[in-house]
């Protein structure tokens, strides 16, 4: 390796490690915050001294809030959005890739067309639609209207188009039926795809907030962002403790991307092309 090129990685990487730094500043600014001493919050320091660390923020959280109970249901409800966001997307995505019906284009129309509404324009119709079924306050009722993502489908169609047709041709000789073939082949041919929506459901999911504090009215079935503004109070706000919350509730998402990072860049470029 040449000097001249040594010279262009270290700058290149040195930028790159900078351009990261930045980007982490409010996270890193966010942990030291939650160990600061609450009468110290508004210091002006980035980070307090090592022999001023303190743990009452977590433990004002604890306190204040059920906070666990809070992360388990927000586990469960962006588990099971995720499963079926991924099962519906996937599946419509191989029906529109790889079928030929009458009105194909029509749907892809209709269905790309409903993408430039604005979430809250659905919000009453859902309301109405939940309250008539009778799941308002219910699990049910804060996931199916989300169970269905027009954005997954279109991701899964473009991934799915780069399947050979000759394979699925010749599953079909083989004898098996069409949803062996979009299991048992498709699906696993754009497992990219699968772990790069999965972190986009999860973290839609996870960090929803306006459809929840609609649809649940009992205290036992919040979710995570409903439970952390609770602490936010008339007269006084405990800044800490809302900031241990925070930290903690991403910490599962940063996990997630860690561990589906790869397949999230490769899933999302590998439709990138295709017609």
């Amino acid at each position: 390796m040449t000097a001249r090129r040594i010279v262009i990685l270290a700058l290149k990487y040195t930028a790159l490690s900078i351009a990261a730094l930045v980007t982490m500043s409010p996270l890193i600014w966010m942990a030291s915050a939650t160990v600061r001493p609450p009468e110290r919050f508004y210091d002006y320091d980035f980070f307090p001294p090592l022999d001023d660390w303190s743990l009452e923020s977590y433990r004002s959280l604890f306190r204040s809030i059920n906070f666990f109970a809070y992360l388990l249901n927000s586990v469960f409800v962006a588990g099971v959005t995720v499963v079926a966001q991924i099962l519906l997307a996937s599946m419509g995505g191989f029906a529109l890739a790889k079928y030929r019906f009458a009105g194909k284009k029509l749907v892809m129309l209709l269905m790309l067309s409903t993408m430039v509404i604005p979430a809250e324009v659905m919000l009453a119709p859902q309301y109405q639609i939940v309250q008539a079924l009778g799941l308002m306050d219910t699990t049910a009722g804060l996931i199916l209207p989300t169970a269905v993502s027009v954005f997954g489908v279109f991701l899964f169609r473009q991934a799915i188009l780069g399947v050979p047709d000759e394979l699925l041709q010749a599953a079909r000789i083989d004898g098996c039926a069409d949803f062996t073939i979009y299991w048992r082949i498709a699906l696993p041919l754009v497992r990219p795809m699968v772990g790069a929506f999965c972190l986009i459901a999860f973290m839609g999911s996870w960090n929803s907030f306006v459809w929840p504090i609609i649809v649940l009215h009992r205290d036992e079935m919040f979710t995570l962002p409903i439970g952390v503004s609770k602490m936010i109070g008339v007269y006084r706000e405990d800044y800490g403790a809302m900031m241990a919350g925070t930290f903690l509730s991403i910490l599962p998402v940063i996990a997630l991307f860690f561990a589906l990072q790869r397949e999230f860049v490769s899933g999302l470029t590998s439709g990138a092309v295709k017609g």
